[in-house]
């Protein structure tokens, strides 16, 4: 167990902002749950912390090859389970011991639970889409509990 502090970044579509960069700075870690755009939105990200990433339904080529459609991630002693779209989980979380459920591609953030698990979608930090919030999450890790904090990258 432990204090860590992960980046949870989704939709980038080949953007990574500089806002975006400074939200992230303190992170240990840094999950993107898809839609990548670009393998520079990855490099410049493990700039920061190691960087785990799944593939969205618009990374084609070489971000479609080198990323998975799911990971599971241990750290601080809690599993997550990595994935885009949430209507394409193939796992039943609580069954496999996942504590947080990370997904994106409704570029809406979102966080609720169901049972003792923690879904969140940190929104999109690419280009804005309609109205629709340009953000990221940061989910702290103290011990046994966790929670997430949505950071508006446009103010």
């Amino acid at each position: 167990m432990g204090n860590r502090l992960i980046g949870v970044i989704s939709d980038t579509h080949g953007l990574i902002r500089p806002q975006a960069i400074k939200a992230l700075e303190k992170c240990d870690l840094i999950l993107h749950a898809g839609d990548i755009g670009a393998v520079h939105v990855v490099e410049e990200l493990h700039k920061i912390a190691p960087v785990i990433a799944v593939r969205g339904n618009c990374d084609r080529g070489i971000c479609a090859d080198i990323f998975a459609a799911t990971e599971v991630v241990e750290t601080g002693g809690h599993f997550f389970y990595l994935l885009h779209d949430l209507n394409r989980m193939d796992i039943e979380p609580e069954a496999a011991g996942i504590s947080t459920v990370i997904s994106g591609h409704t570029h809406q953030p979102c966080q609720y639970r169901q049972k003792s698990i923690l879904y969140l979608n940190p929104g999109s930090a690419g280009p804005r889409r309609f109205s629709l919030p340009v953000s990221l999450a940061l989910l702290k890790i103290t011990g046994d509990t966790l929670t997430a904090e949505f950071i508006n990258l446009l103010h």
